[in-house]
């Protein structure tokens, strides 16, 4: 039972991951038993017949996809391009797009809702790409847009967007705001 909430955990966790001292005090289990845990679990992975391994990257425990199925990933994420892009993928790519470097955390302000998902499927898809880490504090991933975003929209540079226009109604106070708001990582 201990395995399937192990799993769970590290699956809901995606890129950030668990570190041992995390996991110990989630499963209220001693270091030596969650290193027990991980190497059975680990075990379990490498069989042939799974698609997930278990990694360890700068002391936190994810689960990565096996190498020796990349073909088929790849051919996942051709197909997946092919189709065409959702509302709130637009709209959260348009947000990185003008923001670059952007947290998710950022993102989610100016749209409003979690946008976890999506830069995740944006990622994938090949349209953003990490850029580093914020100097916020828990120093959130920034993201930032890639040629595979400049090739779909048929940009030369992010310099060739369009350029924002506020509507004429709005006060002189809140266009201040407005274009802070969006200018604020340059």
């Amino acid at each position: 039972m201990k395995i399937g909430v192990l799993e769970g955990l590290l699956f809901v966790t995606g890129e950030d991951g668990l570190s041992l001292e995390e996991i110990s005090k989630l499963l209220e289990l001693e270091n030596y038993e969650v290193n027990e845990l991980l190497n059975e679990y680990k075990e379990k992975l490498e069989s042939d017949d799974r698609g997930l391994k278990l990694v360890c990257l700068g002391n936190k425990y994810k689960l990565s996809t096996k190498e020796e199925h990349k073909k088929y990933y790849e051919l996942l994420a051709d197909q997946t391009v092919s189709s065409s892009l959702t509302q709130a993928a637009l709209e959260v790519l348009a947000i990185v797009a003008y923001n670059e470097p952007i947290s998710v955390g950022m993102v989610d302000e100016i749209r409003g809702v979690s946008s976890r998902d999506m830069i995740r499927k944006l990622l994938f898809r090949g349209f953003i790409d990490m850029a580093g880490r914020s100097d916020l504090p828990g120093k959130p991933m920034l993201y930032k847009t890639t040629d595979k975003f400049l090739d779909y929209f048929n940009l030369s540079s992010i310099k060739d967007l369009p350029e924002l226009k506020v509507p004429e109604e709005i006060s002189e106070e809140e266009k201040d705001l407005f274009i802070s708001r969006y200018k604020e990582n340059e």
